[in-house]
């Protein structure tokens, strides 16, 4: 279940944030393949993105650092989603309610962390961590309402057939 299907659809988000980013930046899906080398060197400072725009190694790092951070983040907001679902095994989350007070702690604790850890200046050398534009945050939610229904819909289904292929196959 972790690693499986709810693992997946983190790691999707990872992803899919992060080539956001590289496209947003020049970087289409499509040109990314084959380009490490290039992409490693330092001596190509003038390597083309998919608008033919230069890039030197440096602003090609940054922008690297910049989808690690992203991803990073992504992870943090689909673990929200994560969190909540792991509250209860059969219960609806709507029925269960949101009352555990160290739970929902937790959710604000881990936000303000991912937060402080990308915007907190000196990141970028300790840790290589650079500022994500607030718009960077949000394609990650989409994923974590993906995981928020699709276990909604599984614990639908474990209730209406106990002891059917749904329970066999994913119960924990």
């Amino acid at each position: 279940m972790a690693y499986g299907q709810i693992g997946f659809m983190q790691a999707a988000a990872g992803f899919f944030v992060y080539f956001v980013i590289m496209a947003e930046n020049g970087f289409m899906p499509s040109t990314l393949l084959g380009l490490r080398s290039r992409w490693d060197s330092k001596a190509v400072n003038d390597l083309q993105d998919s608008f033919g725009q230069e890039w030197t190694y440096f602003n090609r790092k940054t922008l690297e650092y910049t989808c690690h951070t992203a991803f990073f983040v992504s992870i943090v907001i689909v673990q929200w989603a994560d969190l909540i679902i792991c509250k209860t095994r059969r219960n609806s989350v709507v029925h269960q309610g949101m009352k555990n007070h160290i739970l929902n702690f937790v959710l604000v604790f881990e936000t303000a962390l991912a937060a402080f850890l990308s915007y907190c200046p000196g990141m970028d050398k300790g840790l290589r961590m650079f500022p994500l534009k607030l718009n960077w945050w949000f394609p990650a939610i989409l994923f974590s309402i993906l995981i928020f229904v699709y276990d909604e819909i599984r614990r639908f289904i474990l209730r209406r057939n106990p002891g059917g292929w749904v329970e066999m196959e994913s119960y924990y």
